[in-house]
């Protein structure tokens, strides 16, 4: 137990002298405790200023401009993030934790209503990842980035292959191969950032151009008489 000499009484606060071990344990805590509780407000302001620049310029942003957004210094950034390119990685991670894609449709449901549910889905994904995805231009390359896309890419591909398995059923091994590759590149997310970004199509053109587009696809039968 603590002894009267080692705690002194200021205010309503106790105050551990340093004459008692015990006392420099829970100062210790307390100091570590703050310091973490600032580093981790510093660096989720960080990462809000990354995401909002993002979100309204689609373009990646530099440290000087995230530091003055989030009003840390410099030296902070860098601290937290090491370089450039972990900070855009990092903000990537961010942003994909904040998306959700849409659970799969029921496959018992009429084949034009699962493409417009599918179109949809996918449309209001990828709508929310256009910024990001011209921001990351200048990292098109780093891996950690590359990995990403492509989990994305098949997590979509995969979704898409159970929406419409009876489709699916109904063709060859190779058949099936080559729908969920033209599905897949007709529906990817470079595709929408070109009916959005290049073209500069509306969003409700741009999703017919896409019903259109997978309606082809899926109900297009000369695999399906070939297989038979």
């Amino acid at each position: 137990m603590m002894n009267e000499a080692a705690a002194l009484t200021r205010g309503n606060a106790i105050v551990l002298s340093s004459e008692s071990p015990a006392g420099d344990r829970t100062i210790r805590a307390v100091r570590t405790d703050g310091r973490n509780r600032r580093a981790a407000e510093t660096r989720r302001r960080i990462l809000a200023a990354a995401k909002e620049m993002i979100s309204e310029t689609s373009t990646a942003p530099t440290v000087v401009a995230v530091a003055k957004r989030a009003d840390v210094s410099v030296r902070s950034v860098f601290q937290h993030f090491g370089d450039v390119e972990s900070l855009f990685v990092t903000t990537v991670d961010s942003i994909g934790q904040d998306l959700v894609i849409p659970p799969p449709t029921a496959q018992d449901l009429s084949l034009p209503f699962r493409i417009a549910m599918a179109v949809d889905n996918l449309a209001q994904l990828f709508d929310k990842i256009v910024p990001l995805r011209v921001a990351a231009g200048q990292f098109a390359h780093h891996p950690a980035l590359i990995e990403r896309s492509n989990g994305l890419r098949q997590e979509v591909r995969r979704r898409v292959a159970d929406l419409f398995a009876e489709e699916f059923a109904a063709l060859s091994p190779q058949a099936q191969e080559e729908l969920a590759d033209a599905i897949a590149g007709a529906l990817s997310l470079e595709a929408w950032v070109v009916l959005r970004r290049r073209d500069g199509l509306s969003y409700d053109r741009a999703t017919a151009a896409w019903r259109r587009t997978l309606t082809a696809l899926v109900t297009h039968r000369d695999d399906v008489a070939a297989a038979a």
